[in-house]
């Protein structure tokens, strides 16, 4: 599904991606953990096609991400950490335009926004101006508009409450049953709660692949934060 083969980034003589090279196969929950600073975001940048590797490559189902970005994109939802969100649209209209940006007309793009907005639970709110939704409510608007077949959130639950926290867990949870979906946090409940897998990335490096079952050897080591 996303085969990323030594991928480097260099921010001026700063190296913020060293090497990294792994693969995502189809139909699991990933969890990319590290402490803030770690490369993360800038990882998940570039998977996207939102930031230039310096050098590496990073294909999307057989797609070259720099060679082929319409393609490659057409398979990607990307949350960034602070959604971009229009917030004199309704839920509805965003996720109306964002469907219509990707190509859908008609009744596939009627029959996708009504299975988003209903996966995400957002039904409630659909009509409602965005500026006027809690933030937990926009996280939410911001996932289903990242709805293709691979789902990347940057940091999904930062800044929520505890019951804020534990419903977006709960959703990323249930797409990942018809979605592959990856997403990035420094605190190791989490990705124990949610992820069948987890990469860590530690100074820029991926150190470790594994289930998540075995985040906790790490944790000791000092590389992940336990709550």
């Amino acid at each position: 599904m996303i085969s990323v083969e030594h991928l480097t980034k260099y921010y001026g003589n700063f190296l913020a991606v060293d090497d990294i090279s792994f693969h995502i196969e189809e139909g699991h929950v990933y969890g990319f953990l590290g402490p803030n600073g770690a490369g993360k975001s800038t990882t998940m940048n570039i998977m996207t096609g939102c930031l230039s590797a310096t050098s590496g490559h990073v294909r999307i189902d057989g797609h070259d991400i720099f060679e082929e970005p319409d393609a490659a994109k057409r398979q990607i939802g990307y949350l960034p950490e602070h959604p971009p969100l229009y917030l004199n649209d309704t839920p509805m209209e965003y996720r109306r335009f964002v469907g219509e940006a990707k190509g859908l007309r008609g009744e596939e793009l009627d029959r996708q926004v009504g299975e988003v907005i209903r996966k995400t639970g957002i039904a409630g709110v659909r009509n409602r101006r965005i500026s006027n939704l809690s933030k937990g409510y926009r996280q939410r608007v911001g996932i289903a508009q990242a709805n293709p077949k691979v789902i990347i959130l940057d940091e999904p639950t930062v800044g929520l409450d505890p019951l804020q926290i534990i419903e977006i867990r709960d959703l990323i949870k249930e797409l990942g049953r018809s979605h592959t979906v990856i997403f990035s946090s420094h605190i190791l409940s989490e990705v124990q709660a949610i992820c069948d897998k987890i990469l860590i990335i530690s100074k820029g490096k991926l150190v470790a692949y594994d289930t998540a079952a075995k985040a906790w050897l790490f944790w000791r080591k000092g590389v992940v934060t336990p709550l």
